[in-house]
């Protein structure tokens, strides 16, 4: 897919490209504050709300519709979205394709049309199938979403804001770091679902990062699947036929999963072989913690439903007035020497567990 190359001239201006949309997200956080805190610290009531004069509402429902709807990835993206609605009262609804296929979550976002749904989410993972029913939604005051994917750069989709990471940016950052554990050789990168816009962005920035370098890498692309098993029998068949490989990364939870499996199989970096991908399944940050995988990008699930529901409650309870705004939800390395934390804490933030809890603060804050 098309790409606006310009915010390749370096990794330096794609960095600063990156800060600025967080920045562009930050006034949601100065919103959740006033929502969800007064006076010397404390969390406001039911009854302290209504005294302050925000009106009573009726319980909006949202409905999420995704495209791997059993994929471990977006469980705690589902306690986002119930952590949300607890508090701001609204209701959601989950659906979608287990499958990626995009005619079936075309015709999920029709029937929440149809059932008069009162906000719509969706990943745009085709870059023309979600435009009709997306303006048709809109068309009937139903204000719509994307999260997790986009529509490709300079492509217009009438959604109303993007909240998720910035695609392109987090694959060319991987690249350079590929770049600096690999000067050439067999390079597998492993994508579950080629040209779907949640990943194929992340594949397309690792690829010119690397041909950027000017080393001798041999990239060599692989679909692997839209379900862990498939992924995990692709990435272990292209290993045996690919032993005297250099590296093996994924663009995405599963395929990342795949690969740090494959890593201990084999003890691949005992070879010289290197590894990493994105996101915190537990296998793959527990691989990360044995030094099987070299690291991992985070990208934040969790407030990628949050924030969706956020943005949806304050558009209908302002009627519209407040703006939605795009929300970069985030890029960070997680690594062997960072990876502790994501170890010693079980929550709904990371969704190892379904218990709703306050994690105290430890230490210094890592960016």
């Amino acid at each position: 897919m098309a790409q606006d190359r310009d915010d390749a001239k370096d990794g330096k201006s794609l960095i600063d490209t990156g800060r600025r949309g967080l920045m562009q997200g930050a006034g949601l956080g100065a919103a959740l504050s006033l929502l969800g805190a007064v006076g010397g610290g404390g969390f406001i009531s039911t009854a302290q709300a209504a005294e302050s004069g925000f009106p009573s509402h009726k319980k909006w429902k949202i409905v999420f519709v995704n495209h791997v709807t059993t994929n471990p990835f977006f469980v705690p993206t589902q306690y986002g979205i119930q952590d949300a609605c607890s508090l701001l009262n609204m209701d959601y609804q989950w659906t979608g394709s287990a499958t990626s296929d995009a005619g079936e979550m075309v015709r999920a976002v029709n029937a929440a049309i149809a059932a008069k749904a009162d906000a719509i989410a969706v990943p745009i993972v085709d870059p023309t199938a979600f435009d009709k029913p997306i303006q048709a939604a809109l068309d009937a005051g139903i204000p719509v979403f994307a999260y997790n994917a986009d529509a490709p750069r300079g492509k217009k989709n009438p959604r109303l804001a993007y909240i998720g990471q910035d695609l392109y940016l987090s694959g060319y950052q991987m690249g350079e770091r590929i770049v600096s554990l690999i000067d050439s050789g067999l390079v597998g990168l492993f994508i579950a679902t080629p040209g779907q816009l949640n990943i194929q962005p992340r594949l397309d920035g690792a690829s010119d990062a690397i041909k950027k370098s000017g080393k001798k890498i041999d990239i060599q692309t692989v679909a692997t699947g839209a379900t862990v098993n498939e992924e995990l029998s692709k990435i272990k068949s292209f290993y045996l036929g690919h032993q005297d490989l250099k590296g093996m990364f994924a663009v995405d939870a599963g395929s990342t999963q795949g690969v740090a499996q494959v890593m201990k199989e084999n003890n691949l970096p005992s070879k010289g072989v290197h590894g990493g991908g994105f996101d915190l399944l537990p296998t793959t940050v527990q691989l990360i913690h044995e030094g099987f995988l070299d690291f991992t990008i985070d990208q934040q699930p969790y407030v990628q439903g949050f924030y969706t529901v956020m943005q949806a409650f304050v558009t209908l309870a302002s009627g519209g007035l407040v703006g939605p705004a795009d929300t970069n939800t985030g890029l960070k390395f997680v690594t062997k020497e960072t990876v502790e934390p994501y170890l010693n804490t079980s929550t709904r933030f990371e969704g190892k567990t379904t218990k709703p809890q306050i994690v105290p603060m430890s230490g210094a804050i890592k960016s």
